[in-house]
């Protein structure tokens, strides 16, 4: 107060309606990363894009939570490396990764991490501060007070002001540690990035049908709030629970962004769709389950390692032993078939030693060479320049000798063995859970997995796919065996993968929240997006194809009426219609027109994608149909479709009951031709192309003769042929 009594004059501050989002620029640590050549600059801006989406750090406490969408093995790892760096550039004080579920996973991902930036090959100048699986008995929360407090040292030199790391296993106990630790440290204005690898897994609530939360899941809820001001970044291939659990929950994303693979990575359509030569059945009869023992090794696991071997030596020919050549056999997530494949697998490589080792014109040797000659022929097929098969069988021994046959699991108290990969430059690897998510397997070329689809979740089914990643140097040599039904399986994924990666890159672009996105996509029916047991909101299947899909309610908002007859008159003035050729002899009735093989995509991009729907209902169908035709016109540019104005334009009245058209179509008619009842009109619903998408357009009067509820509605019919059907996954939450 002045001494008179009047309160000090108030400076406020205005603010602009919509104030500018933070930009995070690359600084020192972002620059130091030894990242891809070519590829830098990409890999830089998503993890600008990226962080942009998260809190500011000099922002009031608040919390974010999003979803880095990449391909199976396609460099997530990288990206989140990337973020993290860019985070420290930009005033992040603390970044807290959660680095995998098993030990293998988790020690990968820590292992690079300190590799990518540094941590223990430069000097103690490092602007890091590394504390990995943090404990109070470790005095770790010391360690992180006595770090953070740095920052708020008016004297300390930039390079004092350390960011803290910390990297942790995605385990209930673990979390609860770091919990302990961070609870003795005042983080109320520290930005802190929290970056959970494979975010789909293990930490969603497993219990949320029960009306209980599961033990993971609320230590992350317990984590996130500790955390004042944070943003939680799910990192995963496989985004189908994080999408489809309840908009409500805290660990529901609010933003997405998709990562952009390199130049050399290979995916599921390089191998399902572009490439199928490369893939080989094994027969039902020849994969372990509970009702088929085997008691001798499959012959498609023999065929599988003679190739393996053919490629190893292919590799000492042509100079690769600086890298890796491994093969994966992954039978089962249960540890007594690892043991069993590991044995066929160890007394084959013995068996062919002892073969090998036998004078050239020994029946044994010259039938083994022959079986290897085979896999050299299969090799060839696909392998430009692969040396001569002799060459080869001088490197036979040597490849077999010196490859590497190691079970990863875990069994009785013995903990999973962590791979040295230094140490060998060919490896056979047996195993299950270890091997699965995030775990990369160095230069795989072959993989053996005799395992059957299960309960079929899409998710699971993809994170097996290890034989994923940048291997197109040496895609020739790769060969992958799978079940009929799990190539069934991933073939139909690569659809519904690019369909979800395409919507929701689309979607980013409008800076909405992830909660206005329409949870529809497609999916085949013999997969099931994710695990049941975290997903509350029901979700519904639908399948187009061989039907017309059209709305029911055209006329429910008069500016999208005023909008659609506009776009009417756009499209009819630029795409003169035509006379119909078919089938119509009726009296004084109005004829259809026709435009025939007009491009689909001016179609597409002229008229379906700009037609207005209001209505719920309306919109599901017709937004399944237009993603629909996206689709079909990445597989097929140059396709044509067929469009009929029906009755030249004039507008046809229709009963309207129960808040819907009655009957769209009318039936056929018959006349007396020639002196016989015959048909004079086929009906409406056969107006249409005997081949490709067929789209009528025209005009409706809805309601009874004397109460017309609406008239000169324009309308549209879509004509969906069997051939181009899908499986549509639907869950009524956002959109």
């Amino acid at each position: 107060m002045s001494t008179d009594g009047t309160p000090p004059p108030v400076t406020v501050d205005i603010l602009p309606d919509n104030p500018p989002p933070w930009d995070p620029q690359p600084g020192p640590e972002t620059n130091l990363l030894d990242l891809p050549t070519g590829a830098r600059d990409q890999i830089v801006e998503e993890a600008r894009r990226i962080l942009r989406r998260c809190v500011a750090p000099n922002g009031p406490p608040q919390s974010q939570t999003g979803l880095a969408m990449g391909y199976v093995q396609s460099g997530k790892t990288t990206s989140f490396t990337t973020v993290t760096a860019l985070a420290r550039d930009n005033g992040y004080r603390l970044v807290i990764v959660i680095a995998g579920t098993t030990e293998p996973l988790f020690f990968q991902n820590r292992d690079r991490i300190i590799d990518a930036l540094r941590l223990e090959s430069r000097p103690r100048s490092t602007p890091w501060r590394h504390i990995s699986q943090p404990k109070i008995r470790d005095n770790a929360h010391i360690a992180i007070r006595d770090t953070l407090a740095q920052w708020d040292v008016p004297t300390a030199m930039p390079e004092e002001r350390r960011t803290v790391l910390i990297t942790v296993m995605k385990h209930h106990q673990h979390l609860q540690n770091l919990i302990d630790v961070l609870q003795q440290a005042n983080l109320h204005s520290v930005p802190t990035l929290l970056i959970d690898d494979e975010g789909d897994q293990a930490g969603l609530n497993t219990l949320v049908n029960q009306g209980d939360e599961s033990t993971t899941y609320r230590r992350l809820l317990d984590l996130k709030a500790s955390l004042p001001l944070h943003s939680y970044l799910q990192y995963t291939a496989t985004p189908q629970a994080p999408l489809l659990i309840n908009l409500v929950d805290v660990l529901s994303p609010t933003f997405a962004e998709i990562l952009t693979p390199g130049a050399g990575y290979v995916g599921g359509a390089d191998f399902f769709l572009r490439n199928p030569i490369l893939i080989r059945d094994i027969p039902a009869a020849q994969i372990p389950t509970n009702r088929n023992v085997l008691n001798a090794p499959p012959s498609t696991l023999i065929q599988a390692m003679q190739l393996f071997y053919v490629g190893v030596a292919v590799g000492y020919i042509t100079g690769q032993p600086e890298q890796n050549c491994s093969m994966m056999v992954h039978p089962s997530q249960r540890t007594d078939p690892h043991r069993q494949f590991h044995g066929w697998v160890t007394t084959a490589r013995n068996q062919w030693l002892q073969i090998i080792d036998l004078p050239d014109d020994d029946p044994d040797k010259v039938d083994l060479l022959s079986r290897f000659r085979t896999a050299y022929d299969d090799l060839a097929a696909t392998t430009a320049g692969i040396p001569p098969f002799d060459q080869v069988v001088a490197q036979l021994r040597r490849s077999i000798s010196l490859t590497e046959i190691t079970e990863l699991n875990t069994r009785g108290n013995r903990r999973t063995p962590q791979i040295n990969w230094g140490q060998s430059y060919s490896w056979i690897l047996v195993g299950g859970q270890a091997m699965d998510r995030g775990f990369t397997v160095e230069g795989l070329t072959v993989s053996y997995m005799p395992r059957t689809l299960g309960v079929g979740n899409a998710d699971t089914v993809q994170q097996r796919a290890r034989f994923f990643g940048y291997k197109r140097a040496y895609l020739g040599l790769c060969r992958i065996f799978v079940g009929p039904d799990v190539r069934r399986a991933f073939c139909g994924y690569v659809e519904h993968e690019e369909d979800v990666r395409t919507e929701l890159a689309q979607f980013a672009t409008t800076g909405r929240p992830l909660s206005e996105w329409r949870r529809e996509f497609f999916l085949s029916r013999q997969l099931r997006p994710t695990r049941d047991n975290v997903i509350d909101v029901a979700y519904q299947r639908m399948r187009f194809g061989d039907e017309w899909v059209y709305p029911n309610g055209p006329h429910d908002s008069a500016e999208a009426v005023t909008a659609n007859t506009a776009l009417f008159a756009q499209f009819r003035g630029a795409h003169p219609f035509g006379p119909y050729a078919g089938l119509d002899l009726r009296q004084n009735s109005r004829r259809n027109l026709v435009i025939e093989d007009i491009p689909l995509q001016t179609v597409h991009e002229e008229l379906l994608t700009r037609y207005r729907v209001t209505r719920l209902e309306d919109s599901q169908q017709i937004g399944a149909m237009l993603r629909l035709v996206q689709l079909h016109l990445i597989e097929n540019p140059t396709a044509t479709c067929t469009v009929f104005l029906m009755a030249e334009g004039a507008s046809r009245r229709r009963d309207y009951q129960d808040d819907q058209i009655v009957q769209l179509f009318q039936g056929r008619q018959y006349a007396q031709i020639n002196g016989a009842r015959g048909i004079s009109y086929p009906g409406e619903r056969e107006v249409r192309a005997a081949a490709g998408i067929t789209i009528q357009m025209g005009y409706l009067d809805l309601g009874q003769p004397n109460a017309l509820v609406a008239q000169s509605i324009p309308h549209l019919a879509v004509w969906v042929p069997s051939a181009m059907a899908r499986d549509t996954l639907l869950q009524p939450q956002g959109g």
